[in-house]
């Protein structure tokens, strides 16, 4: 999944939780994708800064 996929999904989750109008097992399991999408951006972001911060040139 690429960084902006994730990113639409995880806007797709928010909106769905905030607008309401699901169980409550509906909105945990929303909560759950939500979480997960959002580590997935964090990974691939932190994936990004390595390989354009200084110290990666310094290394290679």
């Amino acid at each position: 999944m690429t960084y902006e996929q994730a990113r639409d999904a995880l806007a797709t989750v928010v909106e769905r939780l905030e607008t309401g109008g699901t169980t409550l097992d509906e909105s945990v399991q929303l909560y759950k994708r939500g979480e997960a999408l959002a580590a997935r951006c964090h990974e691939l972001l932190e994936g990004v800064r390595a390989a354009v911060s200084p110290e990666s040139e310094e290394t290679a």
